[in-house]
Order: structure tokens, then sequence, then C-alpha cells
């Protein structure tokens, strides 16, 4: 793992970041394209000869029975049955402190305020094959039953006609009736578009591979989305009061999602730095996907020295990492200085894991530099909010003439008309009286 010491070696570094995320070979885009609309135009009949090619399952129906869903969630062990219990009453929890309400006040004749309500329908892709994500599943399944959405469809690949147990258990612990065995691009134009079994939804949330982000994208507009999740990052600000073991830990945990995935430490020592490098090369010889995270570690990783913390915080703040560690002696004084992060966690006791699975808040996180600019996925990404306005004939005609001055510098002259007519009219009145 190299270390940086010089400010050239480090802009060049975060230049590197900053344009990681590589743009997609027009054969992927044309394919993704392809798929979105013979989905649209064929609906069903193209949705499941998909599902044929990619996932070698036929099917009569996306629909998994119920009685399906229950059978393979019932395979799971009590252990981790438990864990994913206490993992969604953790994030339920957290979530409804992320409850907004209507709300609204007077002005004397006029009233104006806010009304908040959820969207009706709501689509959450969960990623199927190998990888079992039931975390995925709670993630983004229970903010929106925080939020009040009336029907959640969750779409997730069946590889071969098997369903993930652990997913089908997160699935029916939350009650969801609406589950899909579709997966990629295809599975994503079914929830934006329709089908005659798939009813069209207002929202689609949850990662995916390239082909899902790039449909997602396409679709957005028709439809909402969460966000387009790139690689994997985690950056940690440690001094000399963190523990190597621990900072390469938490390096490794994030190198060993893939290639792309990124893991920094930022620190103002250099023999501390060494420090760690060797503890990583140490614990990398113990991962089963090691040649995964050495190529993580090698393309997007470094230990970048500072001049101190508050200098790290600066270079913390321009990358905006998808997770923040502030492993240092004392992490609460160094929070006023971050501005940028998708999580921040505090201390040597709460390493990144404890966010992806059990602390509460939510792991769709903003990556590649977004959380400059957005936050996590919470009760806010399924609610809509409508501006309420109401004036009595009082309240009109004290504002009115300021409308026709605005509406007559802009040239819009039905704007002014339109106050115009309300105002003659109110003159007509009161000549017949």
């Amino acid at each position: 793992m190299r270390i940086l010491k010089e400010r050239a070696e480090i802009e060049d570094f975060i230049l590197r970041l900053q344009e990681r995320i590589l743009e997609p070979s027009e054969e992927i885009v044309r394919s993704v394209r392809s798929i979105l609309e013979d989905v649209k135009k064929n609906g069903d009949r193209a949705l499941l000869e998909y599902t044929k090619r990619f996932d070698r399952i036929e099917l009569n129906s996306p629909l998994i029975p119920r009685k399906k869903i229950k059978e393979a969630a019932n395979k799971v062990e009590r252990p981790v049955l438990r864990a994913l219990e206490l993992a969604a009453k953790r994030i339920r929890r957290f979530h409804e402190r992320q409850k907004e309400r209507s709300w609204s006040y007077r002005e004397g004749d006029i009233l104006l305020g806010q009304i908040i309500r959820p969207i009706e329908r709501a689509g959450v892709y969960v990623p199927g094959g190998r990888a079992a994500y039931p975390s995925t599943v709670l993630m983004n399944v229970i903010p929106a039953q925080v939020a009040g959405v009336k029907e959640i469809a969750v779409v997730t690949p069946a590889p071969d006609g098997i369903l993930n147990p652990y997913v089908m258990a997160a699935i029916e612990m939350l009650g969801i009736k609406e589950v899909y065995s579709v997966g990629g691009a295809q599975a994503v134009a079914a929830l934006a578009f329709g089908t005659e079994t798939i009813k069209r939804v207002d929202k689609i949330v949850g990662p995916g591979n390239i082909y899902v982000a790039l449909a997602k994208k396409a679709v957005y507009g028709i439809v909402d989305i969460d966000m387009i999740a790139g690689p994997s990052e985690v950056l940690i600000i440690a001094d000399r009061s963190a523990s190597p073991e621990f900072v390469a830990a938490d390096l490794l945990s994030q190198a060993e999602h893939d290639e792309n995935a990124s893991a920094i430490v930022l620190t103002d020592s250099l023999s501390f730095a060494e420090k760690i490098r060797s503890e990583v090369e140490r614990q990398l010889m113990e991962l089963k996907r090691r040649d995964i995270a050495l190529s993580s570690l090698n393309n997007y990783g470094a230990i970048i020295i500072t001049k101190n913390l508050k200098d790290a915080a600066q270079i913390a703040n321009r990358i905006a990492p998808e997770h923040l560690e502030l492993m240092v002696k004392k992490p609460r004084e160094l929070l006023p200085c971050i501005r940028n992060a998708g999580a921040i966690f505090l201390g040597r006791w709460t390493p990144e894991p404890l966010g992806d699975y059990i602390a509460g808040p939510n792991h769709t996180l903003p990556t590649g530099g977004t959380a400059r600019f957005s936050s996590p996925l919470g009760v806010y990404d399924f609610i809509k909010r409508s501006s309420l306005i109401e004036f009595t004939q009082k309240g009109f005609k004290k504002l009115a003439p300021f409308v026709e001055a605005i509406a007559g510098i802009e040239g819009l002259e039905a704007h002014a008309r339109s106050v115009r007519v309300r105002l003659f009219e109110d003159k007509e009145l009161k000549k017949e009286r």
C-alpha cells in the first residue's frame, strides 16, 4: 500500500479518485437501451424472455408465490434470523425520527403551508445470485414503510430458480407480499414502465450492477431513483492513538468489495503510516478475497501524510467519502471540521461494518464525491411535498399590485391579467351595490 507525502503526488491521487467512475462502453449502453425499449413495448413477454436468457429460468409469471417465500425463509438459521430481527428493529427506530409533518401558518388574510404525503408506490431492487444481501432489503424497505408508502414491490433475480433464503427471510419479516424473481435492466424497465403483471412504481431504489445502474439512470424522470451508486469507499483519519490493526482491518473491509473500491488513510505521522502498511500486508494474506482487495489497494488505496488533523479534514472534505472514520483520540473535537461525508464513524470502537448492518442509520450512501451535495437514503426519499396557499379577498388585494409589477417586467401579460380581472370584478361588484 503506497504512502504519499508530497503534495504533487497527493493531488494526482485525488484526481485519479475523482476520475475513477469510468464511462460504460457503448455496447453496454446500447444493450440497456434495447432492453428498456423491449420491455416497455412487449411487457411480460420480453421480461420473461430476458429472465430465461440471463437467469436460466422459465417462468409463467414473475411473481413469487407467498408459499415459496416462506419455504425459503424457513431455511434460515435461528441465530441469523435473530440478527436480522435486531437489525430491522434498530433501523426502524432510527428512521422513525426522520418523519416529517405537514405544517401551515397565517399572515392575517393569507394561509401558507406545506403538505407532506408519501409516494404511493416504490420499487426495491435487491441483487441476487451468489451474493446474499438481506441488509439491502432492510435498508431500502423500512424507510419506505416508515414514510407510509402503501405499495412496495421487490424485484430480485433468482438464477437457476434458486431463491436466496436470507433475502426471502428479510422480505417475509417485513411483510412484503409483492416480490418478483426478475433482475437486471429488465427488472428496472418493468418497475418504470409497468407490465401486465408488474404495476409501474413512482420511485426505484436499491443497488445493482452496471446494467442496473445505467437502466436507473435512463428511466430517471419517468420515475424517481435514489442515486447512481459507485464503488464502495472508506476514508480513515487516524492519529497515533489509533490501533494499526484496527485501521488495517477497516481498510480491508472495503477493499474486499471490488477492484474499484477505495480505502484511504490520512495521518499526520509517518512512523504510524509505516505500521499501518505493515499491518495491511499481514492481514491481506489471511483474506479469502485477497486478490480483489490487493487490486483495490493498488488501484485506489493510499496512506496520505498530512500536516496535522485539520489538514486531514480538509483533504477528506475534498474527497467527500461514502464512509469516514475518525479514529483519533478526540473525534468529537475534529467533527466540526468535517463537511462532506455519507456517514461519519466516531472513535476506535465504531468500525464501518456496524453501519452496514446493525447500527440503525441507512447504509445506502452517496459515493464518488457526491456526498458534497447528497444524503443517505431515508424516509425523506419516499415523501413528496405540496405547497399550500390560500388568500382571502383582502389578502389578495394587498399583494396583487406587486404581482402585476413583476409580471410586467417579465413580459407575461396574461399573468398580470389574471390578477387584474379580479381587481376589476371587485370594482364592478361595488358599483352594483
